[in-house]
């Protein structure tokens, strides 16, 4: 039971809304993709704008 308190712990300690800033942009066939860094934490991930009027859509999660 102790393990289990831990390690819930810090996941929920780790959890918060990300705040994505755009770090740089290049256009492929498939849309744009995006390389962006949570402004709060530094964490990354890389987005796909496939359409002008679609939000974007992570093609990964967030890393560190």
């Amino acid at each position: 039971m102790t393990a289990f308190r831990t390690r819930s712990a810090a996941v929920s300690a780790s959890v918060h809304e990300h705040a994505w800033v755009t770090e740089s942009v290049h256009v492929t066939s498939g849309g744009r993709v995006r390389y962006v860094r949570c402004a709060d934490c530094a964490a990354r991930r890389v987005d796909l704008d496939a359409a002008r009027d679609a939000p974007p859509v992570a093609l990964t999660r967030p890393v560190g």
